[in-house]
């Protein structure tokens, strides 16, 4: 009996699932066991490339607590299989060591170690497993007369003694020990390799019973599992064609809601895609997504649906997504049709706040024997490789550090190249499971029948295997996300309703693309805090296009994304978007497929079309080439094949082996970036709810994307762009402050969460005890009333929070250690007569405007008191301002800017270059283009106010600096600090 470990046995096993199969076809083995340590996460990638070769594969789990090996179970069929995952499973999601002692399975065996501890009696379904090396402890035992209860066991862990190292070096990472320091109970036997079948009955030829009761236990094992089916839930509301009517009705309700009650166009594409959606068996899909939507909106919950889901008009009715297709021209087959590779699924975007509730709804309405987020799997990285074997060699941090950057000029040692070496082979060997970004599965059978589940810190019960693994089986997930944007549209609506009286309908979407002030946000690039358009680079695109509109703001989402950009393809969209008629298509074929992005690959879909009707591969294939250039295919051998019959059909076709090439490179420059025209539609919407509410509540949506500490920049930018549009900023303060920062009129008051060091529940103290009994009357009632300690209360003092009383920082601290000499809280004891303290007379203490500076600085991370150019040694703020530069392209000037932003990129011959973004003395934008050879001699020195001197340049119509020179410039020092 061989038995298989593979590496999702983590840090332990060396082979993946089909280097085991592999190496059981050469050596002759026609039967394998796959029983990986605690998870089944390879189950279904071994058994498909078994029967690719031929091998039976058999499953089973190894179970350990810790490093200990207790039994193995050996599932007698796919029942078995599920048996076997939930009595995992139970412990795993209880967080407790597994038994001494398993149950008694109905259709799974299990198999005891040799060893000292092996049970005087098994229950019927339970055997004992020998090695060939512990033949001869059998002599002596009991049990050499009871060899109708032994089975022959030979694990495999390696294939060779290279493998052995390896496996080695994986269990010093795993046990956190140097690798001399590794037991023998820590690793593998040096035996478990793959013996070939006619060698391992030879070791046991004077055993022959023990051959006998192995091979009768095999032929009652099977698993009998199918690839083919979808194994979601089958039906929502209990029939299919109950299902098919539900959905129907669903969708004509959205049609007149969405497009009014005559709209033929929208009426025939629905019908279509019905008639789709239910012959594909599709229609529980929609109704539990449908669901999941009707709950959250009846929460108050706002979402975004994106993805390719939003192609489909169906989707737009039920109010999945607020993507208009028509409006967009997008094709239903892009999400959905019969020669689609991948099952689709939606992506549904909630804020971070509210997801999980979502996901608790999920649970609770579908089951947890049913439901289970989908898990992922982390692999080693380079890198990470490196380091971990350099702590299991012992290597001191400053040489591992050598062996990981490999600064030019430096030649690793012997032992260095070996950590190199074993470095490269571990690079994207599975390390840890985790959690997919929000994938979640609704199963009809009970989940634990494809899969073991861990509990990991979010809560939810995770299948052991990943995203691709659930497709090749024939699940549909459902992505629930989260993200920072949805956050901070939520968060205005709720704060202009309570400081306004106002109700924002969010998803007026139609009337934010047409209006004015949106518009003009747009065409200026005033997206701070805007939901992905709001980086220096979408900002200077936004400008560049001068981008006014829905259909071009979809366009920028995508040509915007790395792959894009770098080929050069994003310069190449924007001149030909100015000068429509000023180039030529590269051939017929391009100009009638890619008119509407004037030639060039924007969008996935335009992958797909290349693909098909270029270069003539059918709609299968060229999905398959789209998903792998968006990182979602596994299977790099399929994908090559692909590619060979891109470059094949071409060359038939006659053409030009130079154009080819050129549309290859484009299709090239999509890997891992690209986006669907839907997604970058869908981002667009919720960039529009986002300026809308820029637009027009500028200072509440400023405080919204402060308390959600989300977006591209830090804290303290978001805190100047609330001052630039009028507001006017305070900070802390314990009568009008609250957790989070709030608003009064154009009064913004810092939030007691952004104080360093300041405890959570010290803040809410303050806030309650407020709230209950009014208004705090000075310090010493504050004492009284919050029993504060005297470490939180010098912060408090310090950050200025006191600023009602009238006093001064030094007075207040005076105060502070008088009422609080000994450093424990005031009690607060409830007295029949309040009584007057003594009141001290203190000398005039006063405070530097530089000290608040310096101690907001260390409280908030910036000044708010004041600005960093207040702060500067200099009163030189340069010769220009941002507002300035367009009118003076071609000169050369001093410009003063705090540093906002770098962008790291590579030339094409591998040298480093910046771009970067400042503001200048009034706070407005302006970025700047730093050479290698500026760079080198001119370095940035962190953050700070700089001195940059440069050329101005314009791209467009956006100017941007070139720096010549640049040098930081000091402040000015803490007064304290003499």
């Amino acid at each position: 009996m061989v038995i298989g470990k593979s590496y999702y046995s983590l840090r332990f096993g060396t082979l993946s699932p089909e280097e085991l199969a592999d190496t059981a076809a050469k050596q002759g083995v026609d039967v394998l066991i796959l029983t990986d340590i605690n998870n089944t996460t390879g189950i279904f990638e071994f058994v498909k490339t078994c029967r690719q070769k031929n091998i039976t594969p058999l499953t089973g789990i190894e179970f350990r607590n810790n490093n200990k090996w207790l039994y193995t179970g050996i599932a007698k069929n796919v029942k078995g299989f599920g048996e076997l995952n939930r009595f995992l499973s139970h412990y795993r999601l209880q967080g407790q060591p597994l038994p001494e002692n398993p149950p008694s399975f109905e259709q799974a065996f299990i198999v005891w170690p040799w060893d000292s501890k092996t049970p005087n009696e098994i229950k019927d379904n339970e055997y004992i497993g020998i090695r060939h090396f512990q033949l001869r402890q059998l002599l002596t035992s009991p049990w050499r007369n009871r060899q109708e209860r032994i089975l022959i066991w030979q694990p495999v862990v390696f294939t060779n003694r290279r493998d052995l190292e390896l496996h080695r070096h994986l269990r010093a990472i795993d046990r956190n020990v140097l690798l001399d320091h590794l037991s023998p109970d820590d690793t593998a036997s040096p035996y478990d390799w793959m013996v070939p079948p006619q060698k391992l009955m030879k070791a046991f030829n004077d055993w022959p019973e023990i051959i006998k009761t192995t091979n009768k236990l095999l032929k009652q094992l099977s698993f009998d599992f199918s690839f083919e089916g979808s194994k979601n839930k089958q039906t929502y509301t209990g029939n299919r064609s109950d299902d098919e009517l539900l959905l129907a009705q669903l969708a004509s309700d959205g049609l007149k809601e969405r497009y009014g009650p005559n709209n033929t166009v929208a009426r025939e594409r629905v019908e279509k895609e019905l008639s789709i959606i239910c012959k594909l068996g599709f229609a529980a899909y929609y109704l539990m997504v449908w669901d999941i939507i009707r709950y959250s909106l009846s929460r108050g919950f706002y979402h975004v649906g994106r993805g390719s889901g939003a192609n489909s008009v169906v989707a737009y009715c039920l109010k999945i997504t607020d993507v208009d297709p028509i409006e967009l021209n997008l094709y239903f087959e892009r999400f959905l049709n019969p020669k689609r590779s991948s099952p689709p699924d939606f992506d549904i975007d909630y804020s971070w706040k509210e997801r999980e509730e979502v996901q608790n709804y999920i649970f609770k309405r579908y089951g947890r024997e049913h439901t289970a987020l989908l898990g992922a799997v982390s692999t080693f990285q380079a890198r990470a490789a490196i380091r971990e074997l350099g702590k299991v060699y012992g290597l001191p941090k400053e040489e591992i550090d050598l062996l990981v950057t490999q600064p030019r000029g430096f030649e690793p040692d012997t032992l260095g190249k070996k950590i190199l070496k074993t470095a490269h082979r571990l690079t994207d060997f599975p390390n840890l499971r985790t959690i997919h970004a929000g994938g979640i599965l609704i199963s009809e059978a009970p989940i634990t029948n494809y899969t073991a589940l861990d509990m990991p810190p979010k809560g939810f019960p995770t299948t052991q295997w990943d995203m691709y693994t659930a497709e090749e089986i024939g699940f549909e997930k459902f992505d629930i996300l989260s993200q920072r944007g949805i956050g901070h549209i939520r968060d205005c609506i709720d704060i202009v309703h309570q400081t306004r009286g106002e109700k924002i309908d969010i998803h007026r979407v139609e009337d934010f693309k047409n209006d004015k002030k949106v518009k003009e946000l747009l065409k200026k690039g005033e997206t701070t805090g805007c939901f992905y358009i709001e980086s220096p680079a979408m900002r200077g695109l936004l400008k560049k296009l001068q981008c006014e509109d829905y259909l071009t703001l979809v366009a920028a989402s995508s040509i915007i994304r790395p792959g894009v950009a770098r080929s050069g393809m994003m310069r190449e969209y924007i001149r030909r978007f100015h000068n429509p008629n000023g180039f030529e298509y590269a051939h017929p074929i391009l100009k009638e497929q890619l008119s509407e992005t004037y030639g060039v690959m924007v969008y996935q879909e335009d992958v797909i079309k290349v693909c098909h009707h270029f270069a003539g591969l059918d709609l299968a294939d060229a999905d398959v080439l789209r998903r792998a250039m968006s990182g979602k295919y596994r299977s790099r051998k399929a994908l090559q094949s692909i590619v060979e019959k891109f470059f094949d059909h071409c060359n038939q076709r006659g053409y030009d082996k130079a154009l080819t090439a050129e549309v290859w490179r484009q299709i090239e420059s999509f890997a891992g970036y690209s986006f669907s025209k839907a997604h970058s539609a869908s981002y667009a919407v919720e960039s529009f709810q986002s300026l809308f509410l820029k637009a027009h509540y500028p200072l509440e949506f400023m405080v919204a994307v402060i308390n959600n500490f989300g977006g591209f920049y830090d804290t303290w930018l978001y805190v100047n762009e609330a001052r630039r549009l009028g507001g006017i900023v305070h900070l802390p303060c314990v009568n009008k402050g609250q957790y989070a920062t709030s608003i009064s009129g154009k009064n913004i008051y810092l939030g007691f969460v952004h104080v360093h060091d300041l405890e959570q529940k010290t803040a809410l103290t303050i806030i309650n005890e407020r709230n209950r009994n009014g208004l705090f009357q000075h310090l010493e009632d504050f004492i009284t009333r919050t029993n504060i300690t005297r470490d939180q209360l010098l912060l408090l003092i310090r950050m200025g929070a006191f600023r009602f009383t009238g006093k001064s920082k030094p007075q207040l601290l005076w105060e502070a250690h008088l009422f609080l000499s000994n450093g424990k809280k005031k009690k607060n004891i409830p007295r029949l007569f309040r009584t007057i303290s003594p009141h001290y007379r203190l000398p005039r203490l006063e405070q530097h405007k530089l000290e608040e500076a310096y101690d907001e600085i260390e409280l908030l991370g910036f000044p708010v008191s004041c600005s960093f150019f207040d702060m500067l040694k200099t009163a030189f703020r340069g010769e220009l301002l941002a507002r300035d530069l367009s009118h003076n392209v071609g000169r050369r000037v001093r410009m003063t800017g705090r540093l906002v932003t770098i962008k790291y990129v590579r030339t094409i011959n591998r040298q480093i270059m910046h771009f970067a973004t400042f503001l200048d003395a009034n706070g407005e934008f302006f970025d700047t283009v730093h050479f290698p050879a500026i760079l080198k001699r001119w370095p940035f020195a962190g953050n700070g106010i700089y001195l940059i001197q440069g050329k101005i340049v314009s791209e467009f119509g956006y100017p941007s600096i070139e720096v010549e020179k640049m040098a930081s410039l000091p402040l000015l020092p803490d007064p304290r600090s003499h």
